[in-house]
């Protein structure tokens, strides 16, 4: 009885023992593939285009987060309490970025930058989406940036989140002199880190006639950090980025996915049954330099909550899409597209200006 009793605890021991070694397997591979990019990245352009912008011609841009293809009208996420981490399916990818490109195909602006854009993602279905917008949009220059590129997040237990690629697309109809991934401070918590975004922005310097240069910068913010302490970091470092080029002479123009609440925008003008979100805080006012102006449009919502599938007044909805520009910019419109969240949790925002 004695031997049995001992051979019994032998097993129940390796039984107990396999999910520690395996978790230990998994951290060790996950810091040996640990993406830590330098400072500064020099980006490969692509299909590079050669005209020059004209100082009496008006410019246009668009920038539009496309929810990794999955995060359409029917979706929820689990990182916001809801409990969807993958688009439904690999042909429902493919509809959410065919219909998106058609979109900014239709639209025809002079730019275009987009955030969430996999390429071979476990949650995405390994719809390598960079390609398919560059095949869909022949037309633009463009460049990558990655900010998110991690072995295997492996949450939600049920459905991990897996595998992921993705970063910044920038596309451009006139020629791109560089683009250049600029890493962003801060970073959370070790284990957290191991799976979450290494945040940047991606610059891209685009030559204009009269020898200085359009400085477009591609952006999406961190959300989630408690706190808000990394957040402050991010933003002041872009507030002396762009400070930078504008001392110089140089035009600058900074779009993307802010996730902060737009600064003069007001949630509660949009028809909601939820209460204000806790990660979701305001850009401070003294944030944009002197005299730099905020290009938004208050009146229609560009992020939705995603806790829940999309239900018309009932998600709490928000503006933190737009843009920043500097004062030798001047805007001649802006407006956000309302596309009902059909195919991703966000809605574009297109504006045209013009260089002084």
């Amino acid at each position: 009885m004695g031997i049995l009793k001992s051979r019994l605890f032998k097993i129940i021991a390796i039984i107990v023992s396999i999910p520690v070694v395996l978790f230990g397997v998994y951290l060790l591979i996950m810091i040996i593939t640990d993406y830590k990019p330098d400072k500064a990245i020099k980006l490969e352009i692509d299909n590079n285009q050669k005209s020059v912008i004209k100082k009496d011609e008006s410019i246009s841009i668009i920038t539009f987060n496309i929810g990794y293809g999955g995060m359409d009208k029917d979706q929820d996420f689990f990182m916001d309490g809801g409990l969807g981490s993958r688009s439904k399916s690999k042909e429902k990818t493919l509809e959410n970025i065919t219909k998106i490109s058609a979109f900014l195909k239709s639209k025809n602006t002079d730019f275009i930058m987009l955030q969430e854009v996999d390429r071979k993602s476990t949650r995405s279905f390994k719809v390598n989406e960079v390609e398919f917008m560059k095949d869909a949009l022949k037309d633009y220059a463009s460049s990558f940036a990655l900010n998110y590129k991690v072995f295997w997040v492996p949450i939600p237990i049920s459905k991990p989140h897996g595998s992921v690629q993705a970063g910044l697309l920038t596309m451009s109809k006139y020629g791109v002199e560089s683009s250049t991934r600029y890493s962003l401070p801060g970073t959370e918590a070790f284990l957290r880190q191991l799976g979450d975004l290494d945040r940047c922005v991606q610059e891209n310097r685009i030559p204009v006639e009269d020898g200085k240069e359009l400085v477009l910068v591609n952006a999406h913010l961190s959300a989630y950090d408690k706190g808000g302490v990394i957040r402050k970091q991010q933003l002041q470092f872009l507030k002396e980025f762009v400070q930078k080029e504008f001392e110089k002479g140089n035009y600058v123009v900074v779009g993307g996915d802010w996730n902060h609440s737009m600064p003069g925008t007001d949630p509660s003008i949009f028809k909601t049954k939820q209460a204000f979100p806790d990660w979701l805080k305001t850009i401070p006012e003294d944030f944009a330099p002197k005299r730099y102006k905020w290009v938004i449009d208050k009146t229609v919502p560009s992020n939705r909550t995603v806790d829940i599938p999309f239900k018309k007044d009932v998600n709490f909805l928000s503006v933190i899409d737009g843009f920043l520009v500097s004062p030798n910019v001047d805007v001649i419109s802006t407006k956000g597209i309302n596309l009902e969240f059909e195919n991703t949790d966000h809605n574009p925002v297109l504006t045209e200006l013009k260089l002084k």
